[in-house]
């Protein structure tokens, strides 16, 4: 019996670079949204007004807990345009974006990834602990989806 059963797994990684040159890595799964859930649904079957790709990766301070109800972040603080990667033949995507130094500067506690510079449909949601981005730090947020 051949198993059918699709899955989508996601996970968030941060690499701050320090102003004197070190590195922190931060790593933690992450949650699919429901509404992310209806994008993915609406991007490969709608023949007509589908939903405009993911291409942003927003940063926040909030710590409410991530749950598939969310349509945003709590307290969203930066967004900034991500790349997308994918190699054919395999069953993992990325998006990627930077955050220079003076960008998106606090106590970090939140990410997700959408398809607008702001407003937009949020496809997942993860929270963390803080991650303090001082303003001569800079950081690269990654979302890595793996699909089986």
């Amino acid at each position: 019996m051949m198993d059918e059963n699709m899955q989508l797994h996601g996970s968030m990684t941060l690499l701050i670079t320090r102003a004197n040159g070190d590195i922190e890595t931060v790593h933690k799964d992450n949650i699919i949204v429901n509404v992310g859930f209806d994008f993915i649904a609406d991007a490969i079957g709608k023949a007509t007004s589908r939903p405009g790709v993911m291409a942003y990766i927003a940063l926040g301070t909030g710590t409410t807990a991530a749950a598939a109800t969310q349509t945003a972040l709590v307290t969203e603080i930066d967004r900034n345009a991500a790349t997308y990667a994918h190699t054919a033949g395999t069953k993992t995507f990325t998006f990627t974006a930077a955050f220079a130094a003076g960008d998106a500067t606090g106590a970090i506690t939140e990410s997700g990834v959408f398809n607008a510079a702001t407003g937009g449909t949020m496809l997942d949601r993860v929270v963390f602990p803080v991650v303090n981005k001082g303003v001569d730090d800079s950081l690269t947020a990654v979302f890595t989806f793996t699909m089986s």
